[in-house]
């Protein structure tokens, strides 16, 4: 049995390393389409296009359930995904529902109408991509009335993380944050949407100030998924664990090393 995590690049290890944790007797495959990262910059077609592909390759590997950990392409085509690709004995699930669920204190799978929440004033960091989608906002009007968000597209941090430069993705976070604030001086929340970004935390707190929560999404993606593993057993596919790149091997394993801190192999896709 295995549970494939797509990203787009190395992002989404944030959410592997939570879901291990959560759920260490489920094995995963993780494939990452290095070769074609940074998704935040592309079409929205692109985006769809090359999301299929890898998601086809991962239900070949044994995967009935896909988890797009990947904020862009789950807002730039998870929706199509569903409603006109994905085979009827398979799923595809996304980033951003359990998030929003947390943010406004609903339970997984509450699909009651929307209502007035206590957060009022949210700060959305995310890829260029996902913040002109609009689907974090299309997702929360499902779930909560009242709420204003301000998106900050953040060029350029995606790279800097990528390719080992926090120097670079600090001062990007930076000026992200204060871009933000001109538009949203007091935000109540701030939503990293976008699996790169936790490895910023820190730095988002801070430029924040510690008067705004800040969401991430790891962990409630882990809590999201054992509970959906809970109901739904017969989606934990036959597969076996393994790291997969579209990229060159080598150096996603350094990287990938250098993100989590423990030794990760990947082989080509």
């Amino acid at each position: 049995m295995a549970v494939g995590i797509f990203d787009s690049g190395l992002g989404g290890l944030t959410v592997l390393d939570a879901v291990q944790k959560r759920l260490p007797e489920v094995p995963f495959v993780y494939l990452a389409d290095s070769a074609h990262a940074p998704y935040g910059v592309r079409t929205s077609e692109d985006i769809f296009q090359l999301t299929c592909a890898s998601v086809e390759r991962l239900f070949n590997a044994g995967c009935d359930l896909v988890i797009l950990a990947c904020n862009t392409a789950s807002a730039a085509a998870l929706r199509r995904m569903q409603e006109a690709w994905v085979p009827s004995d398979k799923r595809v699930l996304g980033v951003f529902v359990p998030l929003i669920e947390a943010m406004t204190e609903r339970q997984w799978g509450d699909n009651s109408p929307p209502r007035e929440v206590a957060v009022k004033h949210v700060a959305l960091f995310a890829t260029p991509a996902t913040v002109a989608s609009r689907a974090f906002q299309r997702e929360l009007a499902f779930r909560a009335i009242g709420v204003d968000v301000e998106a900050q597209a953040c060029g350029g941090v995606v790279d800097a993380i990528e390719d080992g430069d926090n120097m670079l993705a600090e001062a990007l976070v930076r000026s992200h944050v204060d871009a933000l604030k001109r538009k949203m001086p007091a935000p109540d929340a701030a939503i990293l949407g976008c699996t790169h970004y936790p490895l910023m935390q820190d730095i988002f707190q801070k430029a924040l100030g510690g008067g705004v929560k800040v969401f991430s999404q790891a962990n409630l993606v882990a809590e999201s998924l054992a509970d959906y593993l809970d109901r739904h057993p017969d989606m934990r596919g036959t597969g076996e664990a393994a790291f997969l790149t579209t990229g060159e091997p080598s150096r996603v394993s350094d990287r990938a090393t250098q993100f989590l801190r423990r030794r990760i192999e990947f082989t080509a896709a």
